[in-house]
Protein backbone atom coordinates (compact mmCIF):
# COMPACT_ATOMS: atom_id res chain seq x y z
CA UNK A 1 0.00 0.00 0.00
CA UNK A 2 1.28 3.98 -0.69
CA UNK A 3 0.57 6.69 2.02
CA UNK A 4 -1.78 7.41 -1.12
CA UNK A 5 -4.25 4.44 -0.34
CA UNK A 6 -5.60 5.09 3.20
CA UNK A 7 -6.45 8.42 5.42
CA UNK A 8 -4.59 6.68 8.16
CA UNK A 9 -2.17 3.63 8.94
CA UNK A 10 -4.89 1.62 10.26
CA UNK A 11 -6.89 1.96 7.39
CA UNK A 12 -4.19 0.00 5.25
CA UNK A 13 -5.18 -3.65 6.63
CA UNK A 14 -9.02 -2.64 6.14
CA UNK A 15 -8.22 -1.73 2.69
CA UNK A 16 -5.87 -5.42 2.01
CA UNK A 17 -8.62 -7.18 3.91
CA UNK A 18 -11.26 -5.68 1.70
CA UNK A 19 -9.12 -6.25 -1.39
CA UNK A 20 -8.68 -10.25 -0.38
CA UNK A 21 -12.01 -10.92 0.34
CA UNK A 22 -13.06 -8.83 -3.05
CA UNK A 23 -10.81 -11.37 -4.55
CA UNK A 24 -12.26 -14.49 -2.61
CA UNK A 25 -16.06 -13.74 -3.08
CA UNK A 26 -15.66 -13.20 -6.93
CA UNK A 27 -14.12 -16.37 -7.24
CA UNK A 28 -16.74 -17.71 -5.34
CA UNK A 29 -19.16 -16.64 -7.83
CA UNK A 30 -17.54 -17.35 -10.94
CA UNK A 31 -19.79 -19.72 -12.64
CA UNK A 32 -18.82 -21.76 -16.18
CA UNK A 33 -20.56 -19.12 -18.32
CA UNK A 34 -19.47 -16.36 -15.99
CA UNK A 35 -19.74 -14.11 -12.97
CA UNK A 36 -23.01 -14.46 -11.11
CA UNK A 37 -24.72 -11.61 -9.50
CA UNK A 38 -24.48 -12.71 -6.39
CA UNK A 39 -23.12 -15.86 -4.37
CA UNK A 40 -25.74 -18.80 -5.74
CA UNK A 41 -27.84 -20.32 -2.71
CA UNK A 42 -31.61 -20.62 -1.90
CA UNK A 43 -32.24 -16.96 -1.54
CA UNK A 44 -30.02 -15.70 -4.62
CA UNK A 45 -31.67 -17.90 -6.87
CA UNK A 46 -35.33 -17.54 -5.73
CA UNK A 47 -34.97 -14.11 -6.65
CA UNK A 48 -33.41 -14.41 -9.66
CA UNK A 49 -29.91 -13.26 -8.64
CA UNK A 50 -28.20 -16.25 -9.82
CA UNK A 51 -28.01 -15.88 -13.60
CA UNK A 52 -25.41 -13.28 -15.66
CA UNK A 53 -26.60 -9.59 -16.01
CA UNK A 54 -25.53 -6.91 -18.37
CA UNK A 55 -24.92 -4.39 -16.55
CA UNK A 56 -23.13 -6.42 -13.64
CA UNK A 57 -20.88 -8.17 -15.19
CA UNK A 58 -19.80 -5.73 -17.44
CA UNK A 59 -18.97 -3.53 -13.94
CA UNK A 60 -17.36 -7.48 -12.92
CA UNK A 61 -15.51 -7.37 -15.87
CA UNK A 62 -13.75 -4.89 -15.55
CA UNK A 63 -12.95 -5.06 -12.13
CA UNK A 64 -11.47 -8.67 -12.38
CA UNK A 65 -9.21 -6.75 -15.13
CA UNK A 66 -7.79 -4.70 -12.53
CA UNK A 67 -7.77 -7.43 -9.78
CA UNK A 68 -4.05 -8.62 -10.46
CA UNK A 69 -5.40 -12.47 -10.01
CA UNK A 70 -4.65 -14.62 -12.60
CA UNK A 71 -8.12 -16.69 -12.62
CA UNK A 72 -9.82 -13.92 -12.57
CA UNK A 73 -8.40 -11.96 -15.38
CA UNK A 74 -8.75 -14.88 -17.33
CA UNK A 75 -12.14 -15.04 -16.76
CA UNK A 76 -12.79 -11.51 -16.56
CA UNK A 77 -14.74 -11.87 -20.47
CA UNK A 78 -16.65 -15.04 -19.92
CA UNK A 79 -19.97 -13.13 -19.18
CA UNK A 80 -19.26 -11.09 -21.82
CA UNK A 81 -19.36 -13.49 -24.26
CA UNK A 82 -22.20 -15.31 -23.00
CA UNK A 83 -24.15 -11.96 -23.15
CA UNK A 84 -23.65 -11.83 -26.29
CA UNK A 85 -24.65 -14.98 -27.26
CA UNK A 86 -27.92 -14.05 -25.94
CA UNK A 87 -28.27 -10.85 -27.87
CA UNK A 88 -31.28 -9.86 -29.74
CA UNK A 89 -31.90 -10.15 -33.03
CA UNK A 90 -32.51 -6.47 -33.12
CA UNK A 91 -29.23 -6.20 -31.03
CA UNK A 92 -29.54 -5.37 -27.62
CA UNK A 93 -27.79 -7.34 -24.78
CA UNK A 94 -30.08 -8.52 -22.26
CA UNK A 95 -30.75 -7.37 -18.56
CA UNK A 96 -30.00 -10.75 -17.51
CA UNK A 97 -28.90 -14.92 -19.15
CA UNK A 98 -30.48 -17.15 -16.42
CA UNK A 99 -28.11 -20.45 -17.88
CA UNK A 100 -29.98 -23.06 -15.91
CA UNK A 101 -33.35 -22.49 -18.17
CA UNK A 102 -31.12 -21.18 -21.20
CA UNK A 103 -33.19 -18.19 -21.36
CA UNK A 104 -32.42 -13.99 -21.66
CA UNK A 105 -34.66 -11.34 -20.22
CA UNK A 106 -35.09 -7.89 -21.31
CA UNK A 107 -37.21 -6.33 -18.65
CA UNK A 108 -40.62 -4.79 -19.09
CA UNK A 109 -39.63 -1.81 -20.87
CA UNK A 110 -36.37 -3.08 -22.21
CA UNK A 111 -33.24 -2.52 -20.36
CA UNK A 112 -30.72 0.58 -21.95
CA UNK A 113 -28.13 0.11 -20.17
CA UNK A 114 -27.22 -3.71 -20.06
CA UNK A 115 -26.09 -2.55 -24.03
CA UNK A 116 -24.01 0.56 -23.42
CA UNK A 117 -22.02 -1.35 -19.73
CA UNK A 118 -21.42 -4.43 -22.34
CA UNK A 119 -19.97 -2.38 -24.82
CA UNK A 120 -18.02 -0.08 -22.46
CA UNK A 121 -16.60 -3.45 -20.56
CA UNK A 122 -15.53 -5.54 -24.05
CA UNK A 123 -13.89 -2.26 -25.56
CA UNK A 124 -11.81 -1.81 -21.78
CA UNK A 125 -10.68 -5.73 -21.51
CA UNK A 126 -9.40 -5.33 -25.23
CA UNK A 127 -7.64 -2.16 -24.55
CA UNK A 128 -5.73 -3.69 -21.40
CA UNK A 129 -5.35 -6.91 -23.58
CA UNK A 130 -5.01 -6.53 -26.86
CA UNK A 131 -3.82 -9.72 -28.18
CA UNK A 132 -7.78 -11.08 -26.81
CA UNK A 133 -8.81 -9.69 -30.01
CA UNK A 134 -12.12 -9.23 -27.91
CA UNK A 135 -13.83 -6.62 -30.07
CA UNK A 136 -12.31 -8.37 -33.17
CA UNK A 137 -14.05 -11.66 -32.20
CA UNK A 138 -17.62 -9.63 -31.60
CA UNK A 139 -17.19 -7.17 -33.99
CA UNK A 140 -21.18 -8.47 -35.50
CA UNK A 141 -22.53 -8.25 -32.00
CA UNK A 142 -20.68 -4.72 -31.44
CA UNK A 143 -21.91 -3.12 -34.48
CA UNK A 144 -25.50 -4.78 -33.89
CA UNK A 145 -25.47 -3.05 -30.51
CA UNK A 146 -24.49 0.03 -31.64
CA UNK A 147 -27.21 -0.02 -34.74
CA UNK A 148 -29.96 -0.80 -31.62
CA UNK A 149 -28.96 2.35 -29.67
CA UNK A 150 -28.46 4.62 -32.33
CA UNK A 151 -31.77 3.77 -33.02
CA UNK A 152 -32.81 5.28 -29.66
CA UNK A 153 -30.79 8.59 -30.26
CA UNK A 154 -32.64 11.43 -30.97
CA UNK A 155 -32.03 12.99 -34.14
CA UNK A 156 -30.68 16.67 -33.19
CA UNK A 157 -30.01 16.69 -29.50
CA UNK A 158 -27.94 13.01 -30.28
CA UNK A 159 -29.18 11.41 -26.85
CA UNK A 160 -30.30 8.58 -26.33
CA UNK A 161 -34.17 8.71 -25.29
CA UNK A 162 -36.18 5.77 -22.66
CA UNK A 163 -38.85 4.62 -20.59
CA UNK A 164 -38.75 5.12 -17.55
CA UNK A 165 -37.75 2.04 -14.68
CA UNK A 166 -35.85 1.25 -17.95
CA UNK A 167 -31.91 1.16 -16.51
CA UNK A 168 -30.47 0.05 -13.34
CA UNK A 169 -32.49 2.44 -11.20
CA UNK A 170 -35.30 0.47 -12.62
CA UNK A 171 -38.28 1.37 -10.20
CA UNK A 172 -37.45 4.82 -10.58
CA UNK A 173 -39.29 6.99 -12.75
CA UNK A 174 -36.41 8.23 -14.84
CA UNK A 175 -37.49 8.98 -18.49
CA UNK A 176 -37.08 11.17 -21.78
CA UNK A 177 -33.38 11.91 -21.66
CA UNK A 178 -31.87 10.24 -18.69
CA UNK A 179 -28.35 11.80 -17.24
CA UNK A 180 -27.13 8.08 -16.46
CA UNK A 181 -27.97 6.76 -19.55
CA UNK A 182 -26.46 9.29 -21.78
CA UNK A 183 -23.61 9.37 -19.38
CA UNK A 184 -22.33 6.15 -20.79
CA UNK A 185 -24.11 6.87 -24.48
CA UNK A 186 -20.99 9.24 -24.56
CA UNK A 187 -18.58 7.11 -23.18
CA UNK A 188 -19.61 4.33 -26.13
CA UNK A 189 -19.34 6.91 -28.71
CA UNK A 190 -15.76 8.01 -27.29
CA UNK A 191 -15.27 4.30 -26.98
CA UNK A 192 -16.01 3.43 -30.63
CA UNK A 193 -15.55 6.60 -32.59
CA UNK A 194 -19.37 6.96 -33.37
CA UNK A 195 -20.29 10.12 -34.75
CA UNK A 196 -22.17 13.60 -33.50
CA UNK A 197 -19.75 12.70 -30.21
CA UNK A 198 -19.52 16.60 -29.32
CA UNK A 199 -22.76 17.34 -30.09
CA UNK A 200 -23.79 15.08 -27.59
CA UNK A 201 -21.40 16.68 -25.37
CA UNK A 202 -22.72 20.16 -25.76
CA UNK A 203 -26.00 19.09 -25.48
CA UNK A 204 -26.14 16.85 -22.70
CA UNK A 205 -24.42 19.78 -20.53
CA UNK A 206 -27.21 22.03 -22.09
CA UNK A 207 -30.01 19.58 -21.11
CA UNK A 208 -29.28 18.53 -17.83
CA UNK A 209 -27.08 21.66 -16.33
CA UNK A 210 -28.94 24.89 -18.52
CA UNK A 211 -28.36 27.01 -15.26
CA UNK A 212 -24.74 27.13 -16.41
CA UNK A 213 -25.04 26.61 -20.16
CA UNK A 214 -26.13 29.97 -22.99
CA UNK A 215 -29.46 29.82 -24.21
CA UNK A 216 -30.41 26.79 -26.41
CA UNK A 217 -30.61 28.10 -29.88
CA UNK A 218 -33.22 24.78 -31.09
CA UNK A 219 -36.66 25.60 -29.81
CA UNK A 220 -37.44 22.00 -28.67
CA UNK A 221 -34.27 22.46 -26.09
CA UNK A 222 -35.76 25.82 -25.13
CA UNK A 223 -39.24 24.67 -24.33
CA UNK A 224 -37.27 21.55 -22.65
CA UNK A 225 -35.27 24.02 -19.94
CA UNK A 226 -37.83 26.45 -19.74
CA UNK A 227 -39.76 24.06 -16.94
CA UNK A 228 -36.22 23.59 -15.66
CA UNK A 229 -34.97 26.94 -15.04
CA UNK A 230 -38.44 27.83 -13.68
CA UNK A 231 -38.94 25.31 -10.72
CA UNK A 232 -35.67 23.48 -10.36
CA UNK A 233 -34.02 23.52 -6.69
CA UNK A 234 -30.38 21.73 -6.89
CA UNK A 235 -28.40 24.09 -9.31
CA UNK A 236 -25.61 22.50 -8.32
CA UNK A 237 -26.23 19.08 -9.84
CA UNK A 238 -26.89 17.72 -13.19
CA UNK A 239 -30.42 17.39 -13.43
CA UNK A 240 -31.37 12.75 -13.15
CA UNK A 241 -33.81 13.90 -16.48
CA UNK A 242 -35.72 15.65 -18.46
CA UNK A 243 -38.97 15.31 -20.18
CA UNK A 244 -40.92 16.90 -21.68
CA UNK A 245 -42.56 18.97 -19.32
CA UNK A 246 -41.13 17.52 -16.06
CA UNK A 247 -37.87 16.76 -15.17
CA UNK A 248 -36.03 14.78 -12.02
CA UNK A 249 -34.29 17.12 -9.78
CA UNK A 250 -34.03 14.62 -6.87
CA UNK A 251 -29.94 13.99 -7.22
CA UNK A 252 -28.89 11.41 -8.85
CA UNK A 253 -25.44 10.57 -7.33
CA UNK A 254 -24.20 7.59 -9.54
CA UNK A 255 -25.08 9.67 -13.00
CA UNK A 256 -23.62 12.81 -11.37
CA UNK A 257 -20.27 10.36 -10.99
CA UNK A 258 -20.33 9.03 -14.14
CA UNK A 259 -20.54 12.42 -15.91
CA UNK A 260 -17.13 13.24 -14.13
CA UNK A 261 -15.87 9.88 -15.03
CA UNK A 262 -16.52 9.69 -18.66
CA UNK A 263 -15.41 13.33 -19.44
CA UNK A 264 -18.60 15.30 -19.54
CA UNK A 265 -17.96 17.92 -17.25
CA UNK A 266 -15.07 20.49 -17.67
CA UNK A 267 -13.02 21.12 -14.53
CA UNK A 268 -15.27 24.05 -13.06
CA UNK A 269 -18.09 21.82 -13.60
CA UNK A 270 -16.42 19.18 -11.73
CA UNK A 271 -15.69 21.28 -9.04
CA UNK A 272 -19.62 22.22 -9.27
CA UNK A 273 -20.83 18.68 -8.87
CA UNK A 274 -18.28 17.20 -6.18
CA UNK A 275 -19.44 20.23 -4.02
CA UNK A 276 -23.30 19.55 -4.34
CA UNK A 277 -22.43 16.23 -3.53
CA UNK A 278 -20.47 17.12 -0.29
CA UNK A 279 -23.30 19.76 0.65
CA UNK A 280 -25.50 16.49 0.36
CA UNK A 281 -23.36 14.32 2.22
CA UNK A 282 -24.02 11.09 -0.07
CA UNK A 283 -20.98 9.62 1.51
CA UNK A 284 -21.86 9.72 5.05
CA UNK A 285 -21.26 7.75 6.84
CA UNK A 286 -20.69 4.79 3.56
CA UNK A 287 -19.99 5.44 0.33
CA UNK A 288 -22.44 6.28 -1.36
CA UNK A 289 -26.45 7.03 -0.56
CA UNK A 290 -27.59 7.34 -4.85
CA UNK A 291 -30.58 9.72 -4.03
CA UNK A 292 -29.83 13.34 -2.26
CA UNK A 293 -33.39 13.76 -1.75
CA UNK A 294 -35.88 11.11 -2.04
CA UNK A 295 -38.72 11.18 -3.96
CA UNK A 296 -41.70 11.03 -1.19
CA UNK A 297 -44.91 9.30 -1.52
CA UNK A 298 -47.47 11.76 -2.66
CA UNK A 299 -44.89 13.60 -4.92
CA UNK A 300 -45.90 14.37 -8.75
CA UNK A 301 -42.75 11.88 -9.61
CA UNK A 302 -44.35 9.16 -7.46
CA UNK A 303 -45.25 5.97 -8.92
CA UNK A 304 -47.80 3.70 -7.47
CA UNK A 305 -44.69 0.80 -8.72
CA UNK A 306 -42.05 2.28 -5.93
CA UNK A 307 -43.84 1.19 -3.20
CA UNK A 308 -44.28 -2.21 -4.64
CA UNK A 309 -42.96 -5.05 -1.91
CA UNK A 310 -41.95 -1.79 0.06
CA UNK A 311 -39.16 -1.24 -1.32
CA UNK A 312 -38.47 2.10 -3.27
CA UNK A 313 -39.73 4.30 -0.25
CA UNK A 314 -37.82 7.02 1.01
CA UNK A 315 -34.39 6.22 1.97
CA UNK A 316 -34.59 2.62 0.07
CA UNK A 317 -33.40 0.64 -2.59
CA UNK A 318 -32.77 3.37 -5.20
CA UNK A 319 -34.78 6.34 -4.02
CA UNK A 320 -31.96 6.54 -0.82
CA UNK A 321 -30.55 3.57 -0.15
CA UNK A 322 -26.69 3.36 -0.36
CA UNK A 323 -25.02 1.34 -2.63
CA UNK A 324 -21.37 0.56 -2.04
CA UNK A 325 -20.80 -0.78 -6.08
CA UNK A 326 -21.73 3.10 -6.47
CA UNK A 327 -19.36 4.12 -3.67
CA UNK A 328 -16.88 2.57 -5.75
CA UNK A 329 -17.16 4.76 -8.61
CA UNK A 330 -17.35 7.88 -6.40
CA UNK A 331 -13.92 6.97 -5.38
CA UNK A 332 -12.90 6.31 -8.69
CA UNK A 333 -14.31 10.03 -9.27
CA UNK A 334 -12.62 11.78 -6.46
CA UNK A 335 -8.67 10.21 -7.73
CA UNK A 336 -9.65 11.23 -11.12
CA UNK A 337 -10.31 14.95 -9.76
CA UNK A 338 -7.15 15.06 -7.80
CA UNK A 339 -8.36 14.68 -4.32
CA UNK A 340 -6.21 11.54 -3.65
CA UNK A 341 -6.02 12.22 0.13
CA UNK A 342 -9.64 12.07 -0.03
CA UNK A 343 -10.23 9.24 -2.41
CA UNK A 344 -7.75 7.01 0.21
CA UNK A 345 -9.86 7.93 2.95
CA UNK A 346 -12.96 7.16 1.14
CA UNK A 347 -11.86 4.05 -0.13
CA UNK A 348 -11.53 2.79 3.89
CA UNK A 349 -14.82 3.79 4.30
CA UNK A 350 -15.94 1.62 1.43
CA UNK A 351 -14.10 -1.09 2.73
CA UNK A 352 -15.86 -1.00 5.96
CA UNK A 353 -19.52 -1.00 4.29
CA UNK A 354 -18.63 -3.98 2.65
CA UNK A 355 -17.36 -5.70 5.52
CA UNK A 356 -20.79 -4.78 7.45
CA UNK A 357 -22.52 -8.32 9.00
CA UNK A 358 -19.15 -10.12 8.92
CA UNK A 359 -18.37 -9.02 5.08
CA UNK A 360 -21.35 -9.96 3.69
CA UNK A 361 -20.78 -7.09 0.88
CA UNK A 362 -24.57 -6.16 0.89
CA UNK A 363 -26.83 -4.80 -2.61
CA UNK A 364 -27.63 -1.77 -0.31
CA UNK A 365 -28.04 -0.25 3.22
CA UNK A 366 -30.62 1.78 4.25
CA UNK A 367 -30.17 5.57 4.13
CA UNK A 368 -31.08 6.21 7.22
CA UNK A 369 -30.62 3.20 9.69
CA UNK A 370 -27.44 2.21 7.67
CA UNK A 371 -29.39 -1.57 7.73
CA UNK A 372 -27.77 -3.82 5.46
CA UNK A 373 -30.67 -4.68 3.13
CA UNK A 374 -31.20 -6.64 -0.08
CA UNK A 375 -28.89 -9.69 -1.16
CA UNK A 376 -25.70 -10.95 0.09
CA UNK A 377 -22.32 -11.44 -1.95
CA UNK A 378 -22.92 -8.97 -4.66
CA UNK A 379 -20.42 -9.41 -7.17
CA UNK A 380 -20.27 -6.03 -8.40
CA UNK A 381 -19.42 -4.69 -4.97
CA UNK A 382 -16.23 -6.25 -5.08
CA UNK A 383 -15.15 -5.92 -7.94
CA UNK A 384 -16.26 -1.90 -8.04
CA UNK A 385 -13.83 -1.99 -5.04
CA UNK A 386 -11.24 -3.10 -6.51
CA UNK A 387 -11.59 -0.31 -9.43
CA UNK A 388 -11.63 2.10 -6.56
CA UNK A 389 -8.22 1.05 -4.96
CA UNK A 390 -6.92 0.82 -8.76
CA UNK A 391 -7.82 4.19 -8.41
CA UNK A 392 -6.25 5.41 -5.72
CA UNK A 393 -3.49 3.66 -6.27
CA UNK A 394 -2.79 5.52 -9.42
CA UNK A 395 -3.99 8.93 -8.32
CA UNK A 396 -6.83 8.88 -10.94
CA UNK A 397 -3.95 7.64 -13.55
CA UNK A 398 -4.79 4.13 -13.27
CA UNK A 399 -8.77 3.08 -14.04
CA UNK A 400 -10.57 5.22 -16.58
CA UNK A 401 -13.58 4.50 -18.31
CA UNK A 402 -12.66 7.07 -21.68
CA UNK A 403 -9.37 6.24 -23.37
Amino acid sequence: MTSATAAHPDDDALIETCRQKSLELLRTNLSPGGILAATPGAQAESRGYAAIFGRDAAVCAIGMALSGDAVLEREAATGLVTLAGYQATNGQIPKFVDLRKQEADFWYLGCIDATLWWLIALDYLDRRDPAGALRQRCASEVAKAIQWLGAQEHQRFFLLQQNEASDWADIMPRSGFVLYTNALWYCVKQLYALARSEETRANFNQLFHPFSAALAEYRRARLLTHYVQRKAKNRGLYLSFVNFSFFGDEGDVFGNVLALLCGLADREAARRTLRALDRARVAEPWPVRVVCEPIPAGDPLWRAYMSRHLQNLEWQYHNGGIWPFVGGFWVAALAQAGEGDRAGAELAKLARANALDNWSFNEWLHGRTLAPRGMRGQSWNAAAFLIALDAVRECGAGFALRP
